[in-house]
């Protein structure tokens, strides 16, 4: 999460603009290497989140890999509070 703040829009990052307006997503894959902590040996969720401000982002929802993304994010989410 901490990689996806500082770099919402980073290589590994995918535009969701076909879910809602100004999601992304990661898949936790691409992380497997940056911890110091014992790695997950085949990681299988993505995270889902949009920027709010610079190096904020809110996590909408956290889905396995082979849940269908459209049934979990979509229009019920509310715009952020300015």
């Amino acid at each position: 999460m901490r990689r996806v703040a500082a770099e919402p829009d980073g290589v590994s990052t995918s535009n969701r603009d076909e879910l809602l307006a100004g999601i992304r997503s990661f898949h936790i894959h691409h992380s497997r290497t940056e911890t110091r902590e014992a790695p997950i040996s085949d990681p299988v969720h993505v995270i889902f989140y949009r920027a709010v401000e610079p190096g904020l982002v809110e996590i909408v929802r956290v889905l396995h890999d082979r849940m269908e993304p459209s049934r979990h994010v979509g229009q019920e989410i509310e715009e952020p509070k300015k």
